[in-house]
């Protein structure tokens, strides 16, 4: 089994440390992983993007060209990396911000309002961690524990109290 995955959105939107989460859940399940970040010079607002793989056998490359999951949080994004998603894939799209709807019938779409769900429940700043909610409801990608532990493993001592957040947004995310 290999699970290849790109997030992509604006520098800021914590799509980094999303990937960095979901190469961590991986890590936690002693799967075979690589996280490989990319991102503009002008980070906050520039556009961001990571690759991530999660695999049973040895990574080869840590390259994504043709993504089976694709989280993307901004139009730019969307539209740079839509087209490439295997068929068969997934595409999770934060529809606050973005308004396009794909018109591929050949993967699945799920649009989740992600920003405004983070707003509305005290969650600012954690829309990304909603998308990866989805994800992990759409392909059962990482249990329960091996969510807290990995959490647990990445949110420094000094931000424990974001840990029990993070579970929230993840479960927030499943649920929508």
């Amino acid at each position: 089994m290999m699970t290849e995955t790109i997030l992509a959105g604006f520098g800021g939107q914590g799509i980094l440390f999303a990937g960095k989460m979901l190469a961590y859940f991986g890590l936690m399940d002693n799967k075979e992983v690589s996280w490989l970040p990319s991102y503009g010079p002008e980070m906050r607002g520039g556009t961001a993007n990571c690759s991530v793989c999660i695999s049973d056998d040895a990574v080869g490359s840590p390259l994504v060209t043709e993504p089976d999951v694709l989280i993307v949080m901004n139009g730019p994004s969307y539209d740079k990396f839509i087209n490439d998603v295997k068929p068969g894939g997934i595409a999770i799209i934060d529809s606050t911000l973005i308004a396009q709807k794909c018109e591929r019938t050949d993967i699945k779409c799920f649009y989740v309002p992600s920003t405004q769900m983070a707003e509305e429940q005290g969650l600012k700043g954690m829309a990304n961690i909603i998308l990866i909610g989805k994800l992990i409801k759409e392909t059962g990608l990482a249990s329960d524990e091996v969510i807290k532990k990995a959490l647990e493993k990445i949110i420094p001592p000094a931000k424990a109290h974001l840990v029990e957040k993070n579970i929230k947004a993840i479960e927030l995310g499943k649920n929508a």
